[in-house]
């Protein structure tokens, strides 16, 4: 039983400290989301990103 009381702490804290950053990860994706569902209804032509400008090949 200690074991498991152990492992489930060490779980609540690893939990507690990445949920900050996995949240953050879900906020800045939904705003790309957005900004590309913006994009498309102005009728952009969406432009490669600057690492696609930098790793083609010649």
């Amino acid at each position: 039983m200690n074991t498991a009381m152990n492992y489930l702490t060490v779980l609540f804290v690893f939990l507690l400290l990445a949920a900050p950053s996995l949240y953050g990860i879900a906020s800045d994706r939904r705003i790309d989301r957005q900004l590309r569902q913006a994009r498309q209804a102005r009728g952009d032509v969406e432009r490669p990103s600057r690492r696609a400008e930098f790793t083609t090949v010649a």
